[in-house]
Parts: structure tokens; C-alpha cells; sequence
């Protein structure tokens, strides 16, 4: 299926890495120009060679997204290089920890911005390109919102929060014709996760442990089936579609553990 996506330019934050990187190798794999915004400079780099290898396209601007200075220069970026913006995927975030027991408010806070207030910042930054385009908004958002996980109160509520935006925002964003969905991940092997994955004493029994609770397949989701998703719901073939929030987790949130 075509998705239709050619040179359309796509804001992908935190796209360097894992689920991020994975979304900006399939749009550019689409035709599309992701257009990704990160802090680190290699890493941009590295993935922006990676696309270009396969004949993609793709460009990058560095920026900490909890700094609205860095992200409108990062836009302006964007605008003066391609002019146009035709979607933008909030993906960029980090399970930090930050628990009822043991996190302070400030701390709670800073996850919170860390975490969902760049959601806000950067779809706001975008929007009047946003609406010139008739774009579509896609929010990656965690299980963690709907499941709990304990010990990580901050992560939860920005997860919570970035759901509620996801409907508050497709409400809003109605008469301007601009699309506004959630993906949400459960268990995806990502750098990062394997990186958790490996601070147990045993790693691989860790591992078989998660993904035997796994229902299809008793495997986790790859960056690169959650990426699919993601660029469907950029498309114009997912015309009618906003407001819903999508699990893409092999059943893992909804489905029976029994099964």
C-alpha cells in the first residue's frame, strides 16, 4: 500500500534512537522527510547516514526538548530549509524513576516536563505549519498510564496526560482538519530497554519472564512493527481516523494473562 507520503516533512522527536529511529527509517523508507530533533549530535548523524544509505532522505536539528528556546530555533530550522510541516510525532521521553515512596514534588515536576511538557511546546511550535498542511499529530505514549508500573508516579502521569491530549487535541484541532492520535507501546526491545534488561542478574531469564506474558507470540514488539503503525496514522490513508489511542503490544495491556 502506498501511504502517500512522499516528500512529506515530518517532525520526529527523540528520533535518533529506538522507537524514534525506527519511525524516521520507515517514513524516509515511505518517501517521506523526517525531520528529527534530539540532543545528540552523533546520533542524528548516524541515523540521518543510515536512511541515506537506503536512498532515504532526512535532516535533523539539536535541541533539549525541555528548552522552548532550543525547539523554535529548531522549527525555524525546519521552516527555512523545507518550508512545510506535515506532521509531528511526540516520541521522545525516559521512564525516570520518579516514585511516591522516594521521588520529592520537584522531582515529580521535572518528569512531568521531561516527560509530556515538550509534547505540548513542540505541537504548538508546529501548528501553524500544521494547519497550512491539514497535518496529523501521532503521540507515542507507554502502557504505564493504564497498567501502573510502581515506582515511577511521573512517567505514569505524563503517559496519562499525553492520552488526554491526544483526545483534548483532536477535539480541538477539529476545523482545522489536523488528525490526532496516541500509539501505545507496552514491550518493545529497544537500546534503552535492553539496557534494563541487563541490569538484572540474569538478563535472559528477565526476559523469558516478560515475554512469556505476552500474548501473541510470547514476544515483545519491534521498533519497527510500532513505526508501521505510527506512519499509517501519518498518512492520508488513515483519513477519517483521530482521537483513538492505539495499542500496538501483541495484547499485552488488554488481553487475559490466563491465555
Amino acid at each position: 500500500m502506498d501511504l502517500q507520503l512522499t516528500d512529506k516533512v515530518i517532525v520526529v522527536t527523540g528520533g535518533d534512537k529506538g522507537i524514534g529511529r525506527a519511525i524516521a527509517q520507515i517514513l524516509a523508507q515511505e518517501g517521506a522527510l523526517p525531520f528529527i530533533i534530539s540532543r545528540k549530535e552523533k546520533d542524528c548523524q548516524s541515523c540521518i547516514a543510515a536512511i541515506e544509505c537506503e536512498g532515504g532522505r532526512a535532516d535533523y536539528a539539536i535541541a533539549e526538548l525541555t528548552d522552548l528556546t532550543q525547539c523554535k530555533d529548531a522549527i525555524e530550522k525546519l521552516m527555512q530549509r523545507h518550508g512545510r510541516i506535515d506532521g509531528v510525532v511526540n516520541n521522545a521521553g525516559v521512564n525516570d524513576g520518579v516514585s511516591l515512596k522516594q521521588g520529592s514534588y520537584t522531582e515529580f515536576l521535572s518528569s512531568i516536563e521531561k516527560n509530556v511538557g515538550h509534547y505540548f511546546n513542540m505541537v504548538q511550535l508546529c501548528l501553524e505549519g500544521l494547519k497550512t498542511s491539514k497535518g496529523a499529530i501521532v503521540n507515542i505514549s507507554s502502557k504505564v498510564a493504564e497498567t501502573g508500573q510502581g515506582g515511577t508516579s511521573g512517567y505514569a502521569a505524563a503517559n496519562g496526560a499525553r492520552n488526554a491530549l491526544t483526545r483534548e487535541w483532536a477535539v480541538d484541532l477539529l476545523q482545522d482538519d489536523i488528525r490526532v492520535n496516541a500509539v501505545v507501546v507496552a514491550e518493545s526491545y529497544t537500546p534503552l530497554y535492553q539496557r534494563w534488561i541487563e541490569s538484572f542478574e540474569n538478563p535472559e531469564l528477565k526476559k523469558n519472564e516478560i515475554e512469556s506474558k505476552i500474548p501473541l507470540g510470547q514476544r515483545m514488539t519491534t521498533p519497527e512493527e510500532i513505526a508501521s503503525t505510527v506512519c499509517f496514522l501519518l498518512s492520508s490513508r488513515s483519513s477519517h481516523t483521530t482521537g483513538q489511542i492505539i495499542h500496538v503490544d501483541g495484547g499485552y495491556t488488554h488481553l487475559d494473562r490466563s491465555i
